[in-house]
């Protein structure tokens, strides 16, 4: 079946089984993205694996967004989203299912491990990098920072340097925290290009 049949196919079932929930339902990249209140991600996640004309079977990634510099500053919603990637192997497509959480300064959403049980080290992740909230996760802890790590190395508004720094101390005989000791700036790559660079009048 050519891929916009199959996408005008998906995009019945996901009205007919969905309906009201359905908040927007736009294409990019060749596939839909279903965006979702965040009231209703767990119901609609749940849906969207049991209802035999959808049967996403299997959750293949789960990432957080941070949206606050989209569109060059642009942006006026929510900052804080998390986006799963499901995969149906009954049908064979895929969709993007997009939630934002409604506090940009708490950002939470429900668990999907009730779900698909893989969404556990997908939402760590998210909560590490973003610091985005999973309630009813039963291990939300960091995955790929230090215990000790201060802030969310994702978010559009962590300095480049960090908070802080680590440094073995040989007084104490143990690993210290303090303040980063190195000047905070922004590296942007210079190029210098020689004249006529590029011309190739009068060659050949």
């Amino acid at each position: 079946m050519p891929g916009s049949q199959k996408l005008a196919r998906l995009r019945q079932a996901l009205a007919a089984g969905l309906g009201e929930r359905i908040s927007s339902l736009g294409e990019a990249a060749g596939e839909l993205t279903l965006v979702v209140g965040a009231g209703d991600w767990t119901a609609v996640a749940t849906a969207l694996r049991d209802r035999p004309e959808l049967r996403f079977e299997q959750l293949t990634d789960l990432c957080g967004v941070d949206y606050s510099a989209h569109g060059n500053g642009a942006w006026t919603g929510r900052r804080f989203a998390a986006v799963a990637h499901l995969l149906s192997i009954t049908h064979n497509w895929r969709l993007r299912l997009r939630a934002f959480a409604e506090d940009d300064d708490y950002p939470v959403l429900d668990t999907l491990t009730g779900v698909w049980p893989n969404a556990n080290w997908f939402e760590r992740e998210a909560f590490d990098l973003f610091g985005i909230m999973f309630a009813g996760h039963a291990d939300l802890r960091r995955i790929l920072t230090d215990y000790g790590f201060i802030g969310h190395p994702f978010r559009k508004d962590f300095p480049l340097s960090g908070n802080v720094e680590m440094r073995y101390d040989p007084e104490q005989k143990r690993v210290v925290y303090q303040p980063v000791t190195i000047e905070p700036r922004e590296i942007v790559p210079r190029v210098i290009r020689e004249e006529q660079f590029g011309d190739l009048g009068g060659r050949g």
